[in-house]
C-alpha cells in the first residue's frame, strides 16, 4: 500500500514538473499582448517609432524640380526641392495618389515656391462669403500687396498693403500696415465704415486663414488644397511671381542637387496608385521631358503612366519614366494589346512596346 502510494505521488510530481516546463516554454516563445500592440502603433507626423510595423511606416519622398497640380482647378505647387515624409491621414487608409486627401506631406527640408496669382485665384474662388471679391495679390521679399473690391454697402475699391513672416507656430503671418480706400489712406476713414483688417474676411468657412485684429495667420497644412504640406517653416518671401516658401535648413540640399533630372522618389510603407498597391515602397518617377518642372497632375497622372514606359528594378522596386501633359498624344489606342494580336503568335507586337 505504502509503495502504490508514493508511485502515486512520484507520477503527480513528474507531471506537475512537466506542466511548468511547457508552460515555461511557450511563455518564453509566444509573443504577449502588449507586443502585439506595439506592432500596431504608428506615429503619423514623424519617423516611424520602434516596433512600429513597416507597412504602416510614413513613406519617404524627395523630389526635385517638381510641379504638383493639385485639385479641381489645377492648384499647382513647384517644388525645387523636397526630402520629408508622406504620410497618412487615417491609420486604416493606405496614402493614394488616386485621394489626396489619404496623406499629407511632412516637409523635413524643402524650397517650395506657389504662384501669386494661383493664390489669388484660390483666394476668389474658394471664400464665397467674403465682403472682398477680385482679388490680385503682388509684392516683393517681405512686402505684399493686395487689390480687390470690397463690398461693405456699395462695392469700393480696395488696397492692402502687408509684411509676411513666419509665426512661432509655423504659420504665415501677414501683419497689415496700411489699407488704402479710394485711394485715400483708410485711417481717415475707419471711423466712419468701421472696417479693419479682420473685416475683410469671414470668420468662419476658409479653413487654414485666421484673422486677428490686422494680423492674418495662414496654416500651409490646411489652406492650400489637398495633399496638404506641413514641416518646420524657416522663410516665406516673395519672388515675383511666386511665393516662396522654405522648409528647415534646404539652401544646401538645393545647390547640392541643381544639376539632377526632374524625379520623384517614394521609399517605404505602402501605397496605393491605381488598382495597385505597393509594400516596401521602392517606385521613382523620372519626367522624360526637358522641361523646367516635372509636370505631375494629381489629377491625370494616370494618363501620364499609361504614355510613359516602367523597368522594374533588381530589388523588385519601380521606375517609371513620364511624358509631361502636353507631349501625351490624343489617340492611346496604340497602347492596348489587342485579342487579335493575341490569336496570331507570328503578328510583330505593338511598334511601341518593341521600341522600348
Amino acid at each position: 500500500m505504502r509503495a502504490r502510494l508514493t508511485l502515486g505521488i512520484a507520477l503527480v510530481s513528474i507531471v506537475a514538473l512537466l506542466g511548468w516546463w511547457l508552460w515555461r516554454t511557450t511563455r518564453a516563445t509566444a509573443p504577449s499582448a502588449s507586443t502585439h500592440a506595439k506592432l500596431d502603433v504608428i506615429d503619423a507626423g514623424g519617423p516611424p517609432i520602434a516596433g512600429t510595423s513597416s507597412a504602416l511606416a510614413p513613406t519617404n519622398i524627395y523630389a526635385h524640380n517638381l510641379m504638383l497640380r493639385k485639385g479641381p482647378t489645377g492648384f499647382r505647387v513647384y517644388v525645387r526641392w523636397l526630402r520629408g515624409q508622406m504620410a497618412r491621414t487615417s491609420r486604416n487608409t493606405n496614402p493614394s495618389l488616386d485621394d489626396p486627401e489619404s496623406f499629407y506631406i511632412d516637409v523635413k527640408n524643402g524650397v517650395i515656391h506657389t504662384n501669386v496669382g494661383d493664390l489669388a485665384n484660390f483666394l476668389n474662388e474658394g471664400i464665397s462669403n467674403s465682403p472682398l471679391k477680385n482679388i490680385k495679390l503682388s509684392g516683393d521679399g517681405d512686402q505684399l500687396k493686395l487689390k480687390g473690391t470690397l463690398h461693405k454697402v456699395v462695392p469700393l475699391p480696395i488696397e492692402v498693403i502687408s509684411t509676411i513672416g513666419v509665426a512661432p507656430d509655423n504659420r504665415i503671418q501677414i501683419q497689415v500696415t496700411k489699407i488704402n480706400l479710394l485711394k485715400i489712406p483708410f485711417k481717415k476713414l475707419l471711423a466712419g465704415f468701421n472696417v479693419t483688417a479682420a473685416s475683410l474676411f469671414p470668420s468662419t468657412g476658409i479653413p487654414g486663414v485666421e484673422v486677428k485684429d490686422n494680423d492674418i495667420y495662414l496654416d500651409t497644412g490646411s489652406a492650400a488644397p489637398p495633399p496638404h504640406i506641413r514641416g518646420r517653416l524657416t522663410s516665406v518671401r516673395i519672388i515675383n511671381p511666386d511665393f516662396q516658401q522654405i522648409f528647415g535648413d534646404a539652401r544646401e540640399d538645393v545647390a547640392r542637387v541643381e544639376q539632377w533630372r526632374n524625379f520623384m522618389q517614394l521609399q517605404g510603407g505602402t501605397i496605393d496608385f491605381g488598382k495597385l498597391t505597393m509594400r516596401h515602397v521602392d517606385l521613382m518617377m523620372v519626367d522624360l521631358s526637358k522641361n523646367a518642372w516635372f509636370d505631375l497632375d494629381l489629377t491625370n497622372y494616370q494618363d501620364q503612366l499609361v504614355n510613359g514606359y516602367t523597368r522594374m528594378t533588381p530589388e523588385a522596386g519601380l521606375q517609371i519614366f513620364m511624358p509631361s501633359l502636353e507631349e501625351i498624344p490624343a489617340d492611346k489606342k496604340n497602347h492596348k494589346i489587342s485579342m487579335e494580336w493575341m490569336k496570331h503568335r507570328n503578328m510583330p507586337p505593338p511598334s511601341d512596346v518593341t521600341s522600348r
